[in-house]
């Protein structure tokens, strides 16, 4: 008898299909209305709007820096060519950076402004952090009161009190010294922080105390550890302003302190004008090494100064 054979069919291998990315990119191409590449190409071209703005900045900006530039070029004239009208020195004169510091007490007028801005400032943070925080935390009566109070303090000028303030410090015989110009100073700037620190502080969910507390923190150890990191923005802001305004100040160094070796730098820099004759190079040598620190110390902590000023702000 004869076999049957019998034939079984075997599926052929799928076709290959071609990768999904290029298919989908052909198919957004394919769809795409035909100005929609040079649509793409318009968004990124500049608006006169924004050249304009640009340029407005950069003006403004160049007008606030040319005043320093005539400082820098003025600092290198030599003492031959301070009466010439040139924008530039025939020669350069940086040996003028030298002889500031060894015909003046200036190294001795910058280690004092130092001292009394640090001291000024620390003293600031002992005073203000902890009124700061009972005015923020706490509901007493009069707490409106203590802070118009406060307010009221940072309206005073030092001017008016030069007289008051020069018979006490001499009564106490504390002329020359700088704990006077540390007490003054931090007098003059414990209400600004005072008042910027009341506001961060105010800002922080109290409950994160609480919270704290509960763990088993005192109300110091909340503060210390809790609250004061997240005030750090609003503590920089007291600290760079109370240093600025330490660093600045001119009117009470010039009145409690008579010792050249003594005075402040605002001061001695003013020792550069004799009654007959400026001297300009060393005064524009002395004034830029005056600003620098200031400039790289605010430009270092900008951004905290920017979130502390802005604290409270939004609720």
């Amino acid at each position: 008898m004869a076999r049957q054979s019998r034939t079984v069919d075997v599926p052929a291998p799928p076709a290959a299909s071609p990768p999904a990315a290029p298919a989908r990119r052909a198919a957004a191409r394919a769809e795409s209305p035909p100005g929609a590449d040079r649509n793409r190409r318009v968004r990124f071209r500049v608006r006169p709007r924004t050249i304009v703005i640009a340029s407005t900045a950069w003006l403004v900006a160049a007008v606030f820096l040319l005043p320093y530039l005539q400082m820098v070029i003025t600092a290198l004239r030599p003492a031959s060519e301070l009466r010439d009208a040139t924008y530039l020195p025939h020669d350069f004169a940086w040996s003028n950076f030298v002889d500031v510091w060894r015909e003046s007490t200036l190294g001795d007028n910058l280690r004092v402004t130092l001292l009394v801005a640090a001291g000024s400032t620390l003293l600031v943070l002992l005073v203000a952090l902890p009124a700061a925080y009972y005015t923020a935390r706490m509901t007493f009566r009069g707490r409106k009161v203590f802070l118009l109070l406060v307010l009221v303090t940072q309206m005073f000028q030092p001017t008016s009190l030069l007289v008051g303030l020069y018979r006490e410090f001499y009564q106490l015989q504390m002329l020359n010294s700088l704990w006077t110009l540390i007490l003054c100073n931090a007098a003059f700037n414990l209400a600004f922080a005072i008042w910027i620190l009341t506001a961060y502080i105010g800002s922080i969910p109290v409950e994160l105390e609480e919270a704290a507390m509960i763990d088993g923190l005192g109300r110091v150890r909340a503060l210390l550890k809790v609250t004061l990191p997240l005030a750090l923005p609003g503590v920089v802001t007291a600290v760079i302003f109370t240093f600025i305004a330490a660093w600045n100040e001119f009117v009470m160094g010039l009145t409690l302190s008579t010792v050249p070796e003594n005075q402040p730098l605002t001061v001695g820099i003013n020792n550069f004008i004799g009654n007959y004759t400026v001297q300009w190079n060393y005064l524009f040598a002395g004034s830029i090494v005056a600003i620098v620190p200031v400039v790289v110390l605010f430009a270092v902590i900008e951004r905290h100064v920017v979130s502390g000023l802005t604290a409270g702000s939004v609720k």
